[in-house]
């Protein structure tokens, strides 16, 4: 397992945060430890993106709570939570918070880096999810105002005759809107071109009007 992502290794009890490093390590993941939820969140303005593993128990700060601010603050590094034997009540608070899995003490090393794994999987897809709606939202800002009406119809599913009639113009000055839309958006189809823009949450479907 390679990544160039760092795998943030928040635990009170030293021993559990050397076993950790030491695990990861073997695995060629980069891994930074801190004693507290309150350490990790001072470095959090600096700390390399990838994965978050935490004790839920910890004092000043638990793991839950840690979770509830990391949603607050919308940091986009996925949560694993490591539990005790009587703390699978707080497991399942901490998956409704968020937390993309919770592991249980004593943990299985396979079972570990195995949501490590899937945990970064699924931090780069969302990555490269916000890159390409960061891309179509540069398009959007490249329409004129007129194109940006008609798009905003055509996502309404309204066929070119209504459009035309809503803005008063005509039909054929529609399709060259469409058309420049069209190019300007880079989309190959009309379907493509209202996923694309539906995705980079810009406007709301049908039911939003």
């Amino acid at each position: 397992m390679q990544s160039t992502s760092v795998v943030h290794v928040i635990d009170d009890d030293e021993a559990v945060r050397d076993s950790l490093t030491f695990l990861l390590n073997t695995a060629r993941l980069a891994v930074r430890a801190y004693d507290s939820a309150t350490t990790f969140l001072s470095a959090l303005p600096n700390a390399e993106p990838g994965c978050i593993i935490t004790d839920v128990r910890m004092p000043e700060m638990s793991g839950v709570d840690l979770l509830r601010r990391l949603k607050e603050l919308d940091v986009p590094m996925p949560v694993i939570v490591i539990t005790g034997h009587g703390d699978i009540q707080l497991a399942v608070e901490a998956m409704k918070i968020g937390a993309a899995d919770f592991i249980e003490k004593p943990f299985d090393d396979e079972r570990l880096l195995a949501a490590v794994s899937a945990a970064l999987e699924r931090r780069e897809r969302d990555a490269e999810q916000e890159a390409g709606r960061a891309k179509i939202l540069e398009r959007l800002q490249t329409l004129s105002a007129r194109e940006r009406e008609v798009l905003e119809g055509l996502i309404a599913g309204k066929p070119n005759k209504v459009i035309a009639f809503d803005l008063g113009i005509s039909p054929r000055t529609v399709e060259i809107y469409r058309s420049n839309v069209m190019n300007k958006m880079n989309a190959g189809s009309l379907s493509e071109l209202v996923r694309m823009s539906l995705h980079a949450g810009a406007f709301k479907g049908p039911s939003g009007d």
